[in-house]
């Protein structure tokens, strides 16, 4: 009978163990993060209609790429996805949002890295392509370069059929066609008092300063990262400027264990090699991405004189929101489900 009886007992035990999912069985972890740009924001310029719209659109950002990875999508599926929403949206600097330069037109970049194959696409200074990200991909998966760049670019998205085409004017908004004339209204007091024109830096008194590029991190079910940025690029600006958005490692970047998007002062995220050196130091050094992000965007942006901040993500699923501007629109879910949006501090 005491023999029945431990082998019952044995045979309990393992039937419970059994049925007690191990730590190589729990469901796989998946997040996403994105952002609108970062910038300084007064919450009293921002009526509530607006700020209603704003979070609006970055859940439905959310809520696209959400929907590729609850359905065991790839983390690249799901950042194009999440920001071609953003690119719709006039809100943002990015696509129909995009910033006018100093001729009164529309130059646009972007660029996309898959993280455990490094492989990466981007383009700048696009005139009519309706969705940059979207080109940025296809130059990854269908050419054998990473970046292309102004009628390059463009003649490359002749070739691919699925690239939507719009006239540079599609991009117009009234917002950004302001926000121009007061930059070079600016630039022409600048002139007037013996300052240099072309400065970017506002004068002391011009407020709110703001960027609007847009971006997205995820981890898929399979442990893979993917990152995404697209941008207008700066108000006013001259000469072809490419800023840190379509460069990987600036303002983008994606490898096996972290994905980084950035929005800011690009010159500075370039000089910098921002996106690239917050995943070096998880890799290198063992920072945590929490450490690594708030020492970049933080400490090393502002000491070189550049402002901004940065979305990223590690393979653990943990989620660093940096910003050193004020302001920086962004939204999350997080592995356990919790999601949020934000564009203050608090």
């Amino acid at each position: 009978m005491r023999l029945l009886t431990t082998a019952a007992l044995m045979l309990a035990a393992v039937t419970a163990q059994a049925s007690t999912p191990s730590p190589a069985t729990a469901a796989p972890k998946t997040a996403l993060v994105i952002h609108g740009g970062a910038g300084f924001v007064p919450k009293d310029s921002l009526s509530a209609a607006d700020l209603k719209d704003i979070h609006a659109t970055l859940n439905r950002a959310l809520d696209a790429g959400s929907k590729v990875l609850s359905t065991g999508g790839a983390a690249l599926d799901a950042v194009e996805a999440a920001v071609r929403v953003l690119e719709e949206s006039p809100r943002f600097n990015a696509g129909k949002g995009a910033v006018f330069n100093a001729v009164g037109g529309h130059e646009l970049d972007a660029s996309i890295m898959e993280g455990h194959t490094r492989r990466a696409g981007a383009v700048a200074g696009v005139t009519t392509v309706r969705s940059p990200i979207k080109l940025a991909r296809a130059v990854m998966e269908h050419s054998p370069h990473v970046m292309l760049a102004g009628a390059g670019a463009e003649a490359f998205a002749d070739t691919r059929p699925e690239i939507e085409r719009v006239p540079n004017n599609w991009f117009d908004t009234g917002h950004r066609r302001r926000a121009l004339e007061k930059a070079q209204r600016e630039e022409a007091e600048k002139a007037r008092k013996g300052l240099d024109p072309t400065a970017y830096r506002p004068l002391e008194d011009d407020a709110p300063k703001y960027f609007g590029t847009v971006g997205a991190v995820a981890l898929d079910v399979h442990g893979h990262i993917a990152a995404a940025t697209s941008t207008g690029g700066m108000t006013n600006k001259r000469y072809g400027r490419v800023g840190d958005s379509p460069i990987i490692g600036a303002g983008t970047w994606a490898d096996d264990r972290c994905g980084v998007s950035g929005t800011g002062w690009g010159e500075y995220y370039i000089r910098a090699a921002v996106a690239h050196d917050i995943c070096a130091r998880v890799a290198y050094r063992g920072d945590s991405l929490q450490a690594a992000a708030e020492e970049v965007v933080n400490r090393i942006v502002p000491s070189l004189g550049g402002d901004g901040g940065a979305i990223a993500l590690d393979r653990d699923g943990n989620i660093a929101m940096p910003f050193n501007s004020g302001s920086m629109f962004r939204g999350w879910i997080r592995p356990d489900g919790r999601r949020g949006t934000a564009v203050h501090e608090d």
